[in-house]
């Protein structure tokens, strides 16, 4: 049985959400999983050696990750790197499926440019507008950047692009890269 962490940051909760589903996926497959909030957790206390692979996620706000994530690999790029690891990023122009391929998201490519941890696997999550839970400038940013790219401008709007059982699949890929590390 393998155990994995996930560890994520997470804005307004939906990243967390989406943590969490990951982790009961790898549950599912028989395996263990401990999920880590980047801002909850004294890293000090994680026994890296403890866990077979790890993914780590972070939501993107305004074309970027909080410094918290780019802080957190920074500090931790050895350990991330020490056995199979995925990032997984969760973004509202994933809405898109064309902009769900790595080459394609130029917020996936900003977060390989800028950290010096360098997964060895990747994955693009859509995530969720809600626009009524945003305070009156994160809603009202928000719906301006939707305006220029033809997303949803409706104040009232709740909409939960991602594709939960594409989760479930990513779950399942991250086992699969523990066998695969076996194997090699």
């Amino acid at each position: 049985m393998a155990k994995t962490l996930v560890i994520y940051y997470s804005r307004g909760g939906h990243t967390a959400q989406i943590s969490r589903a990951i982790a009961e996926q790898i549950v599912l497959s028989g395996h263990q999983c401990d999920v880590v909030n980047i801002l909850d957790n004294n890293h000090a206390d994680i026994d890296w050696n403890s866990y077979d692979a790890i993914a780590l996620g972070a939501c993107v706000l305004y074309g970027s990750y909080h410094k918290s994530v780019f802080e957190f690999v920074s500090r931790y790029q050895t350990e991330l790197s020490s056995k199979p690891n995925s990032f997984f990023c969760v973004n509202v122009v994933a809405r898109k499926p064309e902009k769900r391929i790595p080459e394609n998201n130029k917020y996936l490519q900003k977060f390989m440019e800028l950290s010096p941890w360098k997964p060895q696997d990747v994955k693009i999550i859509p995530g969720k507008v809600n626009y009524p839970s945003w305070t009156w400038y994160d809603s009202l940013a928000i719906r301006l950047i939707m305006k220029m790219t033809d997303g949803p401008t409706d104040p009232t709007s709740v909409i939960d692009y991602t594709d939960w059982d594409d989760v479930k699949v990513y779950g399942d890929h991250i086992v699969s890269l523990i066998a695969s590390e076996a194997v090699s």
